[in-house]
């Protein structure tokens, strides 16, 4: 390969060669995002009726189900894997390609820090749903040992997204400054991650960016189906 061609090769082609049509890896970007869904609402709270009078305390926690925690602590371990996965196929056909991107980088990173938290914190969700009654390891911790479980797991699992973010402001980055994806969608990037970012901010509500989930779902689709330079032509 010579030099014009090594260094042409990592430009996109101007929006308007884009090829249109539907590539099928950015799906696993919506994949992600709707197992991440699924493992993050499936959970048992003490505090789930208006007319729970609060403070939780250990005794309430003993009435949960441990189903719920066990398939997210499971789904949790999946959506761990498959977040590497993904992480994978985006250095593949995404980073290779485009090895100048910054953007490219900084979404890849924040996968895979995703990636490492989930595991983690859906360790601990599973661990709950092993321990509480009528589980297989039901005698293991008393209720105030359980109740420290439920803390730990009342938001680790809604946090472990945080690093999304930084993947949707470098898509937003990729559109406006590197020109590799769509603009509609590095806009519509940045205003979910500014917003969830200030709903914290007003609210102090830590786990509101767990809601990039939904983000994930609709940048896969949008990737797939849309005209961005990643994904016209070969990879």
């Amino acid at each position: 390969m010579n030099e014009t061609t090594s260094l042409t090769s990592t430009r996109p082609e101007p929006l308007g060669d884009e090829r249109s049509g539907f590539t099928a890896w950015p799906l696993l970007i919506t994949l992600c995002g709707v197992l991440g869904l699924l493992a993050l609402f499936l959970e048992g709270r003490p505090d789930g009726d208006a007319d729970f009078e609060y403070p939780v305390t250990a005794e309430d926690v003993l009435g949960l189900d441990y189903v719920p925690y066990r398939i997210s602590g499971a789904l949790g371990y999946l959506l761990a894997i498959l977040l590497l996965v993904t992480a994978a196929v985006w250095r593949h056909r995404v980073e290779r390609r485009f090895p100048g991107s910054v953007g490219a980088t900084v979404v890849s990173l924040g996968v895979v820090a995703t990636a490492g938290i989930t595991a983690l914190t859906y360790g601990w969700r599973g661990a709950l749903g092993n321990y509480m009654p009528g589980a297989m390891e039901e005698e293991t911790y008393d209720a105030e040992g359980l109740y420290n479980y439920y803390i730990m797991t009342d938001f680790s699992p809604y946090i472990a997204f945080v690093p999304l973010l930084a993947s949707a402001y470098a898509l937003a980055w990729m559109a406006f400054k590197e020109r590799l994806v769509s603009r509609g969608l590095g806009a519509a990037s940045a205003v979910l991650a500014t917003a969830l970012l200030g709903a914290v901010l007003v609210l102090g509500v830590p786990g509101l960016p767990a809601m990039v989930l939904v983000g994930l779902v609709v940048a896969g689709i949008w990737l797939a189906f849309g005209r961005s330079p990643i994904t016209a032509g070969p990879a």
